[in-house]
């Protein structure tokens, strides 16, 4: 195991970047803690695999450092970092049976043989694969090989980082929730150094102890789930975690207030000027349908998912989604939404205001 530092790392595919605009990972500096697990979320095309990858040594920054306990690896090869690294697609050996397979990062080190037997079967066991331990990989199926490769990637104990590229993307649904499970008790286990590359909020939100939410090449916040939901350090993040997601209302702020169109909103902190786009934010759970206070709504439809209902509604032209119980009666003189003040967070050009008392 091993904390993982990166020191203004930043990185670019173009020979000669001139700007921002020009870099696919955007000047990061941030300390990794041993023995912790990471998600690293976000859309498509955010950074994701391109950060993963440096720290692997798969790829080398444009700038910046990386450091493993303090020690330079940057211009290290994969090899000696020390790592293990599970793809989105499944590598594995066709022609060895999926014992070797799971055995061969052992046996490359030279591992006891009574070791290597009792490992591979304990990783055969987590995976579900014992009973066909002696089956070549060929002919096996997608998902099966995945598992193969991600049993590969946690037989060692002794590694810096297990590193995970969207390693469930070939699972099927109910293997997923399986293995999600069986990482995070190795993780408590052993105390590995875990980083997984996830685009699926769901996988991210119950497998790592920190959340680390990325956009458009900029990670916009690092938290719990808890602190992801509650207090979104980035409209984005309000956006992408939760579902649905944060409602944004464009707002006038005035001290302990914010004005939507002229209506008024109360809220928990004061806040001083502010400038730039400003915006408030409200998780459709802490909003309430009123019949007398609180913004105008129209309410376009409401769908009933079992667990509650989900109300898709407009106010001054911005389509909102509001939480509701699955008992409650919705009447037709229900005409306006109110907000939690606690729960109201403002936003500047996007990202969060810290208010003061109220």
């Amino acid at each position: 195991m091993a904390k993982i530092t990166l020191e203004n790392l930043a990185h670019s595919y173009l020979p000669n970047p001139t700007g921002p605009e020009d870099f696919a990972l955007k000047e990061l500096n941030h300390d990794w803690a041993d023995g912790e697990a990471y998600a690293l979320l976000g859309a498509s095309g955010c950074g994701k695999s391109t950060l993963l990858n440096i720290i692997s040594g798969l790829l080398h920054p444009s700038q910046g450092r990386i450091l493993f306990d303090g020690h330079d690896v940057t211009d290290e090869p994969t090899a000696a970092r020390n790592i293990a690294q599970v793809f989105q697609f499944p590598v594995v050996y066709d022609t060895m049976s999926v014992r070797e397979n799971l055995a061969f990062p052992l046996k490359n080190r030279g591992n006891d043989a009574a070791y290597v037997a009792q490992r591979v079967q304990a990783i055969a066991q987590m995976i579900g694969m014992q009973d066909v331990l002696d089956r070549k990989a060929r002919g096996l199926t997608a998902d099966a090989k995945q598992k193969i490769s991600l049993g590969r990637g946690m037989v060692r104990e002794d590694v810096n980082a297990l590193l995970f590229d969207e390693p469930l993307t070939v699972i099927d649904p109910h293997m997923k929730w399986e293995l999600r499970t069986q990482l995070k008790s190795l993780h408590h286990e052993f105390g590995h150094t875990m980083i997984y590359v996830t685009h699926d909020q769901t996988e991210a939100l119950t497998f790592a102890d920190k959340v680390v939410v990325m956009h458009d090449g900029r990670v916009v916040q690092i938290g719990t789930p808890q602190e992801l939901f509650e207090r979104p350090a980035h409209t984005f993040v309000g956006y992408f975690i939760g579902s649905p997601g944060m409602n944004l209302l464009p707002a006038r702020i005035e001290g302990d207030r914010a004005l939507v169109n002229g209506a008024v909103i109360p809220l928990s902190r004061g806040y001083g000027a502010i400038n730039g786009k400003v915006q408030i934010g409200v998780r459709p759970e802490f909003a309430r349908l009123s019949a007398d206070e609180g913004l105008p709504v129209k309410i376009r439809r409401i769908e009933d998912v079992g667990r509650h209902k989900v109300v898709r509604a407009d106010c001054f032209g911005t389509d909102i989604n509001i939480i509701a119980a699955e008992g409650q009666t919705i009447g037709p003189d229900m005409t306006r939404v109110a907000f939690d003040p606690a729960n109201v967070n403002v936003y500047a050009d996007d990202w969060l205001v810290t208010g003061g008392a109220a």
